[in-house]
């Protein structure tokens, strides 16, 4: 799991000071691939884009009143946010139902979205580079054309303090993995260090949320 756009999550009722773990699974397609332990506390990471104070429908992420699944870990509750001077909200509240271990709900309520998250404790810090078209002209060598006037601007972002488990701090190339949610990413070959991993979209994956633009 990495999340490229921090918003600090803090889950408000867990213990101050505890740790625990829970047993993720490598590859959901391959349970052959195994497991790993990835570690839980009161402040964790999650996408900006995970939080809306007020959403448009068919959003199923973290708003207030709200519970989602914190991927295999707890169901919790949105109870609101901090915003900062300018505004911008800063951090988002919740509450943990501590009998939703592992994500499943013993009284059977449904809980529509699942999100990814990094434990604040222990994440490593990444740069994160993501690629897109080249060009913004679908024919950029056409009659008449400068390809070099159809070139996109935005062909690649470059995102730094992205939070990503711990065990990819240590990454590197040719190594590649997919995160949740996000695409298919590998160790930058000439950038990437030990400690200050480097990592290049290859594959995005389509957002399974549209918001309908007003006409």
């Amino acid at each position: 799991m990495a999340v490229l756009r921090p918003m600090k999550l803090t889950v408000t009722n867990y213990p101050e000071g505890m740790t625990e773990e829970f047993e993720i699974e490598n590859n959901p397609e391959n349970p052959a691939d195994g497991t790993r332990r990835i570690s839980f506390s009161r402040e964790l990471w999650i996408e900006a884009e995970d939080f809306m104070e007020n959403p448009p429908k068919k959003y199923n992420r973290l708003y207030p009143g709200n519970e989602v699944r914190l991927k295999s870990a707890y169901i919790v509750k949105c109870t609101g946010c901090r915003r900062d001077e300018d505004g911008n909200v800063a951090e988002v509240f919740c509450e943990y139902d501590p009998a939703t271990r592992g994500g499943d709900a013993p009284d059977g309520r449904k809980v529509r979205g699942t999100i990814h998250w990094v434990n604040a404790a222990d994440c490593g810090e990444a740069e994160v580079r993501l690629y897109s078209n080249l060009f913004s002209d679908p024919d950029p060598d056409g009659a008449g054309k400068d390809f070099i006037n159809c070139l996109n601007p935005d062909s690649l972002e470059v995102l730094t303090g992205c939070k990503v488990e711990h065990c990819l701090a240590e990454a590197v190339a040719p190594a590649n993995f997919q995160f949740l949610r996000l695409g298919y990413f590998c160790v930058d070959s000439c950038d990437s260090k030990p400690g200050k991993p480097v990592f290049n979209r290859s594959a995005a994956l389509k957002d399974s949320f549209k918001p309908k633009e007003n006409k």
